[in-house]
């Protein structure tokens, strides 16, 4: 079942942007995300399974 995910969820992810930051905001949901790092704005697009594997936590929340 795919995690509910929604506009504006801030999400920790296990691996980090070149920038350092580990923390990126939702910006777009569906098949395809768009997630913008916190650290320095850059955006990026990943499809869901993969972002969905990548997540370390939601709102501060761990992933279950």
């Amino acid at each position: 079942m795919p995690l509910k995910l929604e506009v504006g969820d801030e999400l920790t992810l296990k691996k980090a942007h070149p920038c350092g930051s580990k923390t990126f905001k939702v910006l777009r949901t569906g098949a395809d995300f768009r997630i913008q790092c916190l650290g320095c704005e850059h955006q990026i697009w990943l499809p869901r399974k993969e972002l969905e594997r990548r997540i370390v936590k939601i709102n501060g929340e761990k992933k279950s």
